[in-house]
């Protein structure tokens, strides 16, 4: 679904009810768009997203009996379209500095 590096925009960004803000202090906000950094897969329970412009304080997560940044779920984003026409850019570009070999070749 999501790959490390993937851009996403942010489609749900309500806070859970009952919870403690100040646990997560930094939240998501609806319609920005973000980079994946990293994943928790919780022990198989459910997987988080960790975003490159969100951070958070190392929390206890009581349910893993650990402690580790809280993540977001990831049904709380889509995938960009920058993020798929990048990764489609990726993997036919040319490097850039063989680009400008070329091109002094050409001039030459």
């Amino acid at each position: 679904m999501f790959e490390i590096g993937d851009k996403v925009k942010c489609v749900n960004a309500v806070r859970p009810t009952g919870k403690n803000p100040n646990v997560v202090p930094n939240w998501v906000k609806d319609s920005i768009e973000y980079t994946i950094r990293g994943f928790h897969d919780n022990d198989n329970i459910v997987v988080g997203v960790l975003l490159e412009e969100v951070t958070n304080p190392m929390t206890p997560i009581p349910l893993i009996n650990r402690w580790q940044e809280p993540a977001f779920a990831t049904w709380r984003f889509e995938k960009t379209a920058s993020a798929e026409v990048a990764s489609e850019e990726d993997e036919d570009a040319m490097p850039r500095e063989l680009q400008e070999m070329l091109e002094d070749l050409e001039l030459s």
